[in-house]
């Protein structure tokens, strides 16, 4: 999501591939008492009728009964792995039931932060963060699987209702949490409404109930979604068109990204991002409809650090060059996400608003409007400052809340965010994933082999 932008806007926001593991010993079902090895009847019934006349010798000697045989039931070998499903619904822990989840793309410190890659000391403090990384992995493997699946399965002519509630349905089901029950959404699942944003809207875009609106082969849509486990957040996006015609707007969103990604480190300032993501981006155009149009970094979104529940971590990371001074440091994560545009590359608020959330510093204040409080008890519990959409108040059952839910905006204990859109007749693009900047190396926790 895009972080707060440099005009005084509020905004939200803000290779490897994926393996997979078996679950271990597989029942093949068969009941003990059929497990007979009945090659060794045959053998027995040999020795019966080949039996030596017992005379003299006493009684015949008694046929030794043997043991029937266990059939060995199948090991990591020996079954069929356990696979996903068509849509994603097997959860990520049953598929990696070691919690090995697979790492992102490493990447080693340059220049004078070379040394970290070897350094026994950074090594240990980079083991004493697994418990920290597990959980990222994992939201990360989740993001993985629901967004390869989603782009297969997003196809024109279905309702934007349709696609974000697939996309969140399977990351719930994949994290093991389905948000129901209080407390749950806060353990692991969306880390913040799907955004559906078309063409010159750019970010914050997700549908209320009852929208209708559909996507269209020409449109350009950006995906944009995340997933928390224990409140870390991997927050990554992409744009889906289909229609060749936006292929370059689309390579200059990806393009810009994964500069800002090589250029960033611990101790780097922002201001060179933002530079080297500028220069990228705008060294391509886009014809659309005979004529050229150069892609505009979008000058007020960002990237933007994340904490822990929190999509915005307090920093910033620009698109454009700039004056900000500011260094990203070691421990912390990052989302680098850009947006080019083929209008103004600016964005207002714009049309019906969807994404909320309470704030960290959240006034006391009283609240006389009864509903205003029940309501906030529930985003609460439910929610804590993860950000939240209509659809999922709906989801929880509650009726008739907009006027308490606007009693708290006012009140500045809950942000609204509304959509933030470009020109009109304009086209906007996204790429964005998240980062850790480990005491060793730098690790791309959300890249696959899609993008």
């Amino acid at each position: 999501m895009a972080a707060k932008a440099a005009d005084g806007i509020s905004n939200l926001k803000l290779d490897e591939s994926t393996s997979k593991q078996t679950n271990g010993a597989v029942k093949n079902g068969v009941k003990p008492t059929e497990d007979v090895d009945h090659e060794d009847s045959d053998d027995d019934n040999e020795a019966e009728d080949g039996a030596p006349d017992a005379a003299g010798e006493g009684a015949a000697k008694k046929k030794k009964k043997r043991k029937p045989r266990k059939k060995k039931k199948g090991g990591a070998g020996g079954g069929a792995p356990k696979a996903q499903t068509t849509p994603p619904r097997v959860p990520i822990h049953e598929l990696f039931p070691n919690d090995t989840y697979p790492e992102g793309q490493i990447c080693e410190y340059r220049n004078e932060n070379a040394y970290r890659t070897t350094s026994e000391e950074k090594r240990y403090l980079d083991r004493m963060n697994q418990d920290f990384l597990t959980d990222y992995r994992r939201g990360a493997e989740v993001h993985r699987q629901v967004r390869q699946w989603a782009q297969k399965w997003i196809k024109p002519g279905m309702t934007l209702t349709e696609i974000a509630e697939g996309i969140e349905d399977s990351v719930r089901a994949l994290t093991g949490h389905q948000g129901l029950e209080e407390g749950d959404a806060i353990k692991g699942g969306m880390g913040f409404p799907t955004g559906l944003s078309i063409n010159h809207c750019a970010a914050h875009y997700t549908p209320n109930a009852g929208n209708k609106m559909v996507v269209n082969q020409e449109d350009v849509m950006k995906v944009d979604f995340g997933v928390h486990i224990n409140g870390r957040i991997v927050d990554s996006a992409f744009t889906m068109t289909f229609d060749p015609t936006y292929d370059s707007l689309v390579s200059a969103c990806k393009d810009a990204t994964n500069a800002g990604i090589r250029e960033a480190g611990i101790d780097v300032r922002m201001s060179d991002i933002g530079a080297a993501i500028q220069e990228v981006m705008e060294s391509y155009e886009c014809e659309i409809k005979g004529q050229t149009y150069p892609v505009k970094c979008i000058r007020n979104l960002n990237g933007h650090s994340i904490g822990r529940y929190s999509i915005h971590g307090g920093k910033t990371v620009p698109i454009v060059k700039g004056g900000d001074q500011t260094k990203m440091e070691e421990g912390e994560t990052f989302a680098i996400e850009t947006f080019g545009s083929t209008g103004k590359g600016y964005v207002r608020d714009d049309m019906e608003t969807s994404h909320y959330a309470k704030r960290e510093d959240a006034p006391h204040v009283a609240l006389r409007v009864s509903s205003a409080k029940t309501l906030l008890n529930s985003i609460t519990k439910n929610f804590g400052t993860l950000p939240f959409c209509r659809r999922y108040l709906d989801r929880l059952g509650h009726d008739k809340y907009l006027l308490g839910l606007n009693n708290l905006v006012t009140a500045g204990i809950v942000e609204a965010y509304p959509p933030l859109c470009d020109v009109k007749g304009s086209y906007t693009a996204q790429s964005e994933h998240t980062f850790i900047l480990r005491p060793t190396v730098k690790e791309v926790i959300s890249r696959g082999d899609d993008y």
